[in-house]
């Protein structure tokens, strides 16, 4: 998971990447980049926050009126600045791109790029075999008098060929600024415009609240295996190009996305509230009445002001948050991301002390930081600790682009419901009903295959296998 940005019609477009990305730092921690055209491509990446990466960069350093950026959090390959975006190609025209997702037909794809195109890829990035994928496509085209039909037939190839979740930006030398979705439409990408004095400014970008930041209107989210071309004269062209039933990462609502960001139409604070609502059922199942109702930070506050709503039962804010740590589930370790709780969250004994508490979580994935703050909630006091999780059981591995690729990490693929109840020793846990999440959205088809093990791109034993294999050996374990 990573997030994506691209601005094409800003005068000094670098200052405005860098702000963007800031919106959605959030979705990547590992490394950040930014490429600018003027007459030749300004590339600047490197390991780390956007902070860290750009913190000597002035707008003469990335000049040009087009440009990428991205934040990248690594779930395949390694974490080296190679493997860090954008990538750029000098042929066809020259072109450059980011993308949020995960190829999984990975090996195949890299060995078609070499027998049958002659590339040696050098990094282990996936966004290289999108690109050139699309150049070995565009290549066939006459490239005198290519037209934007010329180009959705690439982008209708490519899809074809890379199977997976990606949205995709692209810059052509001299020719236009290109965004695609996957024929699924796992992975968002919205596209916002703003007026200026030096003519309009279109971006496409991985969430709204980048549209928000730079002052920009939405236009829309793309529709799946959507293409929306702009050419130099700035018109704008758009083709369906290869589509699936939709299938959206169900996830972003979880958890990925910023809660001032609308996709697909929905403020994903409400998603939020509404899961939150829908667990407070649960509870009254179970007979649990917590005296207090408290949030793992940052994403789970909604989920906590939802269930504190339906129950009637207070909200109180029980576990401090140091906001100068990032965000522990996209650490490299396990050893990293347990440093980073400590780190991160310490109980406020004078709210928890001898409460029954109700701590609601995103999901839980390893359990093993679900585990620590149950610890934590009883050392300060806590007379009973409830978990709760906004999400059902986590079972299957993602091979989407989510850090949950390696099925012995995932606490529910392996244990049965009352095992992680003793793992975690709460005095009770509970999980949002699948039925209930899927009804939130029934008029929005979505990917649950974490869930249900059903993957929408459809994914074999063997592919498991191989992509599990693949991130064993990567650096992040």
């Amino acid at each position: 998971m990573c997030g994506i940005l691209g601005i094409c019609g800003q005068e000094d477009v670098a200052g405005e990447l860098l702000q963007g990305l800031t919106a959605i730092q959030h979705r990547g921690q590992d490394a950040a980049g930014v490429v600018t055209l003027d007459k030749l491509f300004s590339l600047r990446k490197g390991l780390g926050l956007l902070s860290h990466v750009f913190g000597d960069v002035t707008p003469a350093d990335l000049p040009g009126r087009c440009g990428l950026g991205h934040v990248r959090y690594a779930t395949i390959g390694s974490n080296d600045v190679l493997d860090a975006q954008p990538i750029v190609a000098n042929y066809p025209f020259g072109m450059a791109m980011v993308h949020n997702g995960n190829v999984v037909n990975f090996t195949e794809l890299r060995r078609t790029l070499y027998d049958e195109h002659h590339r040696l890829l050098e990094t282990s990035n996936d966004v290289a075999l999108i690109l050139y994928t699309f150049a070995s496509e565009l290549e066939t085209k006459n490239l005198k008098a290519l037209t934007p039909d010329d180009i959705f037939d690439a982008v209708t190839a490519t899809q074809h060929h890379v199977l997976g979740a990606y949205s995709a930006i692209c810059i052509i030398a001299n020719v236009g600024f290109l965004a695609f979705s996957d024929p699924f439409g796992i992975r968002p990408i919205v596209m916002g415009r703003k007026y200026t004095a030096h003519g309009i400014e279109y971006v496409y970008a991985s969430e709204s609240v980048c549209l928000d930041f730079l002052g920009c209107e939405r236009v829309c989210d793309l529709a799946p295996g959507e293409a929306i071309f702009i050419d130099t004269q700035q018109r704008i062209h758009r083709r369906i190009c290869r589509q699936e039933q939709q299938a959206f990462c169900v996830f972003e609502y979880i958890y990925f996305a910023r809660e001032d960001s609308i996709i697909h139409d929905r403020l994903v604070a409400h998603e939020r509230l509404a899961l939150g609502r829908r667990l407070a059922a649960r509870c009254r199942a179970r007979g649990l009445q917590p005296d207090i109702v408290i949030d793992v930070p940052s994403s789970s506050y909604f989920f906590a002001a939802g269930l504190s709503e339906a129950l009637g039962v207070p909200y109180r804010r029980g576990l401090a948050k140091n906001n100068h740590i990032g965000r522990s589930f996209l650490a490299p370790t396990q050893e990293t991301r347990e440093l980073l709780v400590r780190q991160k969250l310490n109980p406020i004994a004078g709210v928890v002390a001898g409460a029954k508490v109700a701590v609601v979580d995103d999901s839980i994935v390893r359990g093993t930081t679900s585990k620590y703050l149950v610890t934590l909630l009883r050392q300060a006091g806590a007379a009973e600790v409830y978990f709760l999780s906004a999400a059902p059981p986590i079972r299957f591995p993602c091979v989407y682009g989510i850090d949950m690729s390696v099925r012995r990490e995932i606490i529910a693929a392996h244990c049965s419901l009352d095992q992680i109840h003793e793992y975690l020793a709460a005095d009770a846990v509970l999980f949002q009903e699948l039925d209930d999440l899927k009804d939130l959205y029934k008029d929005l088809p979505c990917c649950f295959a974490c869930f249900t093990g059903v993957y929408p791109t459809g994914v074999s034993a063997e592919l498991l296998a191989q992509i599990e294999q693949e991130r064993v050996c990567s650096m992040r374990l």
